[in-house]
């Protein structure tokens, strides 16, 4: 099959090396799309391990159309009975770009009834119950190419399991995972988030230094259709645990000064089984201190879109990049859509990147200590 992992903007470096990582596959990241040939096997890993996607999809079938009928006839070539079985419940999604068939609601429409009409006459049924299982299909038109993928994921990869409640603004769990992934920070070196919030950061960082599998406490959609093989899941599931190492020694913290912020983020590490890993505390940010050097602190802090105004943003840049520079050689790497942060933080940053938080476009700023040195072998 052919396997199409999606991932945020500025992302897609780091999905592309988690890939890699699992597969030493180097397949090329387009549009936030890496694809490449799979089996079961790595969509149940790529479901179950990749902590910066989206989400998996099966591409079902490609083609051009510059109408509607087009358009018809092409979904209808796809041999959608090799997954969706005759109760099967067909959810259709569509988005279109510089295509021009750029009405959303009319593509998805005439592309839900083709799937229909073909399957109708497959399984010799003048109508489809759809009472059975979910199979959500996105028809994607890009410049008049039109991509089908079949989601085996259901909800978003960035749905853990381990966050019901969420606080203000509050930052997913996959770019939480993509910025740790961008930093310098191992699970030897002490992490600190000084704006925790509900905890996301702290949370996803203790799972990375556990090698708790980011989907091991959710469900996924494919592992209830019927032509899929649970014992493929169950087996993939069983050596992701028994890799975990949960007897390692680390050192994560998460600070806010709103004790019901704190009081989700413990609940939130509680769900997801860490929270005697982590440390959170009620404590300002300008009050951090740290007996250990060579240290990480990784923080999404306030932007001032809902949660302050601007004279409280430039006093809390200023504060925040005055205990940083503080600290003995800690790494600063900070989340923020604020323009002039590297003016009011006081350092140019070593590195700048652009991500986004939603919809909101923010750059992730490093600021680097010096490395700890390697120890003497000798």
């Amino acid at each position: 099959m052919k396997i199409c992992v999606t991932c945020a903007s500025g992302v897609e470096a780091v999905t592309k090396r988690e890939i890699y990582r699992l597969f030493k596959i180097d397949a090329p990241a387009i549009s936030g799309r890496i694809c490449f040939e799979g089996d079961w096997e790595q969509i149940a890993k790529c479901n179950l391990y990749l902590r910066t996607a989206n989400r998996v999809g099966i591409i079902l079938g490609e083609f051009n159309a510059e109408t509607f009928d087009e358009l018809f006839e092409g979904i209808k070539e796809i041999q959608f009975e090799n997954f969706i079985p005759k109760d099967g419940k067909i959810i259709v999604t569509a988005k279109n770009v510089l295509s021009k068939l750029f009405a959303i609601s009319a593509t998805q429409s005439i592309s839900k009834k083709a799937i229909c009409e073909r399957l109708t006459k497959k399984y010799g049924v003048n109508t489809l119950a759809e009472t059975g299982e979910r199979y959500k299909i996105e028809v994607a038109i890009l410049k008049d190419h039109v991509t089908v993928t079949l989601d085996t994921s259901g909800e978003g990869l960035h749905r853990r399991g381990y966050r019901g409640l969420v606080g203000e603004a509050p930052l997913k769990e996959t770019l939480a995972s993509a910025m740790i992934d961008l930093s310098v920070w191992n699970p030897d070196r002490p992490l600190a988030d000084v704006f925790c919030g509900s905890g996301t950061i702290p949370i996803e960082a203790c799972l990375i230094a556990l090698n708790i599998a980011s989907g091991k406490n959710r469900s996924f959609d494919f592992t209830e259709w019927k032509d899929f093989d649970k014992e493929i899941f169950n087996r993939v599931k069983e050596e992701a645990i028994a890799n975990e190492r949960l007897d390692r020694e680390i050192r994560i913290s998460g600070f806010d000064i709103d004790e019901n912020q704190l009081k989700l983020a413990r609940r939130h590490a509680k769900e997801a089984g860490v929270e005697k890993y982590i440390h959170f505390q009620k404590a300002d940010m300008r009050d951090f201190a740290s007996r250990f050097a060579h240290g990480v602190i990784i923080s999404n802090p306030p932007y001032g879109e809902r949660l302050l105004d601007r004279k409280g943003i430039e006093s809390l840049y200023r504060d925040y990049g005055k205990m940083v520079r503080s600290l003995d050689n800690w790494c600063a790497y900070t989340l923020t859509s604020v323009t002039d942060f590297e003016r009011l933080f006081g350092k140019k940053a070593d590195k700048k990147r652009k991500l986004y938080n939603g919809k909101l476009e923010c750059n992730f700023y490093a600021h680097l200590g010096e490395s700890p040195k390697k120890p003497n072998k000798n």
